[in-house]
């Protein structure tokens, strides 16, 4: 079990702090939400977690192997449905090493397609994934 607490400071603006190392995220409501989007929005950290987490299975899937993944990285694109607001779409491009063999390839591909976060999102959200082994 992890606390996270957080604070409001007005103004759409909510200051958190993770309990076991004390760091800091500031979020802000995005300009078309009536915010000054000068921070990540609550939904922009959802889309940030869905790439960070895929990232962070297959590198604990690649250490244990002893597989690089350094360089690799997401994009993803948060889209919004405006009634009722919510996120509506998050297509996600994974880059990665291109020396991967085809069978850890599909592997690494299973692993981010199961990461935690991906299973705890409405399944009304689609999140077309995509694959590019260039770095």
């Amino acid at each position: 079990m992890v606390d996270i607490t957080g604070k409001y400071l007005g103004e759409k603006r909510v200051e958190m702090i993770h309990g076991p190392s004390k760091a800091k995220i500031i979020t802000d409501a995005p300009i078309d939400n009536h915010g000054r989007g000068e921070s990540f929005s609550p939904t922009d950290l959802v889309a940030s977690a869905l790439g960070t987490c895929m990232l962070t299975v297959m590198g604990i899937y690649a250490e244990q192997r002893s597989i690089d993944l350094k360089g690799s990285h997401f994009h993803v694109k948060k889209e919004m449905q405006p009634s009722p607001r919510k996120i509506a779409k998050l297509p996600i491009t994974v880059h990665l090493p291109k020396n991967i063999n085809l069978a850890e390839r599909e592997k690494l591909q299973e692993i981010a397609l199961h990461c935690p976060v991906k299973k705890s999102l409405n399944p009304d959200i689609e999140i077309p994934l995509e694959f590019i082994f260039d770095v």
